[in-house]
């Protein structure tokens, strides 16, 4: 971590941030290391759903509420995932926010109120996205600017994907998924993600990793494949076709995954993939295709979401700054579609 004092500009009253998900197009998982992380190979792709959070300055205490708001094209609302994302001091948004004022001793505190559209626990990287999103607001309320080597290194405290979330984009990720280098933007698509009622433990697919043959072979093929992918315009569906290794660390919930991914197919989408550790699956939209027929056609009661890559991870407005707006500041929440029905959970 670089030693070097953040500059200081504008201190607005209040910052907007749109925090995007995000999307693995393939995700290879190597051998345990001696820290016990593994070491991954993946495209991470941000895309247009997204969370939004607006933190207000106040004079002393972090204090979060959590608005949830149906962001599907079809389908009942995440109810799961309104039970898993609270507004206490487990989120992270707040170990974000606390994290930020220790580090650089900022003075007083903040309320923050967390519009939640991403379902939670589906590999989408919300919870990622917004402690990405508290970092970068809980700077600009006080005026301080970061380099991209101290944001990533206060991201990587809260998490391994943490470190893509305040950057975005089309990037490589290795190591753990915090080595990122950007690749050339990656081809427009489309794309629906279904969002099963089932949940995946992460450290439970680790362990089956862990205690599966793992023949060292696809794992030097995924190596040469991280060294070679720079070098030419990124197509989703290409990437897709390298494959994500949790599909196969399901357990139980193998068989519901095929299913999913047939039923995909029979609504007309291509390549059914897995997110991260899942249990999102989502599958690109033919060119040509409309999205509304696709949907009619889908066979299940599975949550349905429209999105398409984006170009950045964040995105932050200014609000009524006390020396005007930092130049380059963009805001502007992304549209979505479907019923905007809001629901409260518990705030802290």
């Amino acid at each position: 971590m670089s030693a070097r004092r953040p500059r200081v500009s504008a201190r607005p009253r209040r910052v907007t941030v749109q925090a995007h998900a995000k999307l693995n197009l393939m995700l290879a998982v190597g051998p345990k290391r001696a820290d016990g992380f593994h070491d991954l190979v993946t495209v991470f792709q941000s895309v247009s759903l997204a969370d939004t959070l607006i933190a207000e300055r106040r004079a002393r205490g972090f204090t979060l509420r959590v608005v949830h708001e149906d962001a599907a094209v079809r389908g009942a609302h995440d109810v799961a995932g309104q039970r898993i994302v609270r507004g206490d001091a487990t989120n992270l948004v707040l170990r974000a926010a606390r994290l930020m004022a220790d580090a650089l001793e900022l003075p007083g505190g903040a309320h923050f109120t967390l519009v939640k559209r991403i379902p939670a626990q589906a590999g989408m990287g919300g919870g990622s996205a917004d402690a990405a999103a508290a970092i970068a607001a809980l700077c600009a309320l006080h005026g301080r600017r970061l380099t991209r080597e101290q944001r990533i290194g206060y991201a990587l405290q809260l998490g391994s994907d943490v470190p893509f979330a305040v950057t975005g984009g089309t990037m490589l990720g290795t190591s753990r998924g915090e080595v990122l280098s950007a690749l050339t933007r990656v081809a427009p698509f489309r794309a629906i993600i279904a969002m099963p009622k089932w949940r995946v433990s992460t450290a439970e697919a680790f362990r089956r990793h862990d205690a599966g043959r793992n023949p060292l072979t696809p794992w030097k093929h995924h190596l040469r494949f991280a060294s070679a992918v720079g070098r030419q315009r990124v197509e989703a569906l290409a990437l897709m076709r390298q494959g994500n290794r949790f599909e196969e660390l399901l357990g139980h919930h193998r068989q519901d995954f095929v299913g999913l991914c047939a039923r995909l197919r029979a609504a007309g989408l291509l390549q059914p993939r897995l997110t991260g550790s899942g249990s999102a699956v989502y599958a690109i939209v033919p060119h040509g295709v409309s999205v509304r027929e696709i949907v009619g056609r889908f066979s299940g009661d599975e949550p349905l979401y429209e999105v398409r890559p984006v170009a950045r991870g964040l995105r932050l407005q200014l609000h009524a700054t006390t020396t005007g707006p930092r130049n380059g500041a963009r805001g502007g929440a992304p549209r979505t579609r479907g019923d905007q029905r809001r629901r409260r959970t518990r705030a802290s």
